[in-house]
């Protein structure tokens, strides 16, 4: 099992956001002296909780301050972009990378950044679709381009003038193109399925209960069959609230702190699912009454908490419940207690993690 990082990021909205920039930056850094093997980043412009509004500039600023880990978008909002836009930055950002990029793309999350774009009851599963095969194509090919969609066009015919580079646009580091992810949150997600029949890679979401997530690794081997194709579970990635302490006792005090970032984090996400009417997707169990689910008891069911030795039983438990899969994506929340935070993941890396692939290897 490998270990990611996935930050929203999702802090205190009152908190200054030079602040808020600034921990996300030494989080990520302190990942990779750790390491982490993955780095997932957040998109969000309508919010002061989740204040990174390009992952691929905040990303672009830790290259340099890093050494090996790999940076994943944790997901660009495809529609809403012009696609040739997106083709234009991720292609750049690969090479400043050189290859340490993973691109998580979507349909977007976030209502109040639907209402900025005029996009809330737009397709924006059809557009995220139209967008990625734009972008693939403009990677592809060489201009002039004339590639027509439902949504936007690309088109570079008049001004291709080739000695002059006019007209040619950049091209990505890795080849064909970065590795492509998608990520989901519904059980039986047709974003899953979609994952599986392009042969991209799975990512399911941390607030959801073990059934959903273990219903997204049915639903992508499922249209791997259909497409001839074996479902490989190392590409899948599974995101968790994780907090390691040196007890339990600390582990559920922290946790369960009225005021701490685990409630703030899934008070804030409660919400937002009340407000969209799509609590239903944040039952712990399919039988639950939706109506019935408070924030405490997402708290309560989707956060793996204890000492190395509860969290590593815990996160085999999870790993078996929902089939096994190749990377533990640790979720970022608020360093309201900073030294806690770093302990927690300094534990999750160093004994949690050889403890359970160590358990792995025997189980082979």
């Amino acid at each position: 099992m490998k270990l990611g990082y996935f930050m929203m990021p999702l802090h205190d909205p009152v908190k200054d956001y030079h602040r808020a920039i600034a921990e996300d930056t030494e989080a990520i850094i302190y990942a990779d002296q750790l390491g982490f093997d993955e780095a997932w980043v957040g998109e969000h412009l309508t919010t002061a909780a989740e204040p990174i509004t390009s992952p691929l500039i905040f990303m672009a600023n830790l290259i340099a301050r890093t050494q090996q880990i790999k940076f994943g978008t944790g997901v660009i909002c495809l529609p809403q972009y012009h696609p040739a836009v997106i083709a234009g930055y991720a292609a750049m950002f690969d090479h400043l990378s050189e290859g340490r990029f993973i691109m998580g793309v979507g349909p977007g999350g976030l209502p109040s950044d639907f209402e900025l774009f005029g996009i809330t009851d737009a397709n924006r599963n059809q557009m995220m679709v139209e967008s990625i095969d734009m972008i693939l194509k403009i990677w592809e090919g060489e201009p002039p381009y004339t590639i027509k969609g439902d949504f936007w066009n690309a088109h570079v015919e008049d001004w291709h003038v080739d000695k002059l580079g006019l007209g040619r646009m950049v091209k990505p580091f890795q080849k064909p193109h970065p590795p492509i992810a998608l990520s989901a949150l519904s059980p039986n997600s047709s974003t899953i399925r979609l994952a599986a029949k392009r042969d991209w890679d799975p990512i399911s979401a941390n607030f959801i209960g073990a059934w959903s997530v273990s219903s997204h690794w049915r639903v992508y081997a499922e249209e791997c069959e259909l497409n001839s194709r074996v479902a490989d579970n190392s590409r899948w990635r599974v995101a968790r609230s994780i907090f390691v302490a040196d007890s339990d006792e600390e582990a559920e005090n922290v946790v369960m702190e009225p005021n701490g970032s685990f409630m703030h984090y899934y008070e804030y996400l409660f919400e937002i699912f009340e407000r969209s009417e799509m609590k239903a997707a944040i039952v712990a169990n399919p039988e639950d009454d939706p109506n019935q689910v408070t924030p405490r008891d997402m708290v309560n069911n989707f956060v793996i908490r204890g000492n190395a030795e509860t969290v590593t039983s815990q996160l085999i438990d999870f790993y078996k419940q929902v089939g096994g899969f190749g990377t533990i994506l640790m979720a970022a929340h608020d360093w309201i207690d900073k030294t806690k935070m770093k302990r927690s993941m300094e534990l999750m890396a160093t004994q949690v993690l050889p403890a359970v692939n160590q358990y792995l290897t025997a189980s082979d």
